[in-house]
């Protein structure tokens, strides 16, 4: 989890599941609802005021949602972030704060960096150069996102989504049915 910097990104290592399909619709409902729309806000909660590292972001960041997007990105369950303030060093000196960079990523045990920009979320797979997509603010929540980054096709477009409910088909007039012609415009 990272804020950009003029020269790339700083960030935060969050341990568990940083996969696209549960990250973003979980931190697009968090910017929606829990942080009002304000990246800042959300980025000073994610990844400035985090000592150590994240060791798993929960639901509480649901907190505000209507209770259809709860209940569609958690199927009902609850559970509650957790920052790894518990760690123990071998040598017993203090845990260092597990900051994440564009220098540092590929060294890491890092699949995926999601950057919170001013107009949307990045999503960087680690290793990666350059810069990623972005999903947009506004994307809904319940969208679902691939995994494959092979379907980002360039830093401008956004992952291939999938509509988690298909839309309606459009009506169409039986098969026996002729079309009636349109009266023509003129007089």
């Amino acid at each position: 989890m990272a804020r950009p910097t003029e020269t790339g990104y700083t960030g935060i290592h969050v341990h568990f599941d940083g996969q696209p399909s549960s990250k973003l619709p979980l931190l697009l409902a968090a910017f929606q609802y829990k942080f009002a729309r304000d990246a800042e806000v959300m980025a000073r909660h994610l990844v400035d005021d985090v000592v150590i590292g994240w060791d798993e972001l929960g639901t509480d960041l649901l907190d505000n949602a209507p209770p259809e997007i709860t209940e569609a990105l958690t199927g009902g369950q609850q559970w509650p972030s957790r920052t790894m303030d518990h760690l123990i060093t071998t040598d017993g000196s203090p845990p260092v704060r597990m900051t994440v960079t564009e220098h540092s990523a590929a060294d890491q045990d890092i699949q995926w960096g999601y950057i919170l920009r001013p107009h949307g979320i990045e999503v960087l797979p680690v290793p990666h150069t350059g810069a990623g997509p972005v999903v947009g603010w506004d994307t809904d929540p319940r969208t679902v996102f691939s995994e494959d980054p092979g379907h980002w096709t360039s830093p401008a477009s956004a992952p291939v989504v999938v509509p988690l409910r298909a839309a309606r088909p459009p009506r169409t007039a039986p098969a026996t049915t002729a079309e009636k012609p349109r009266p023509s415009a003129r007089r």
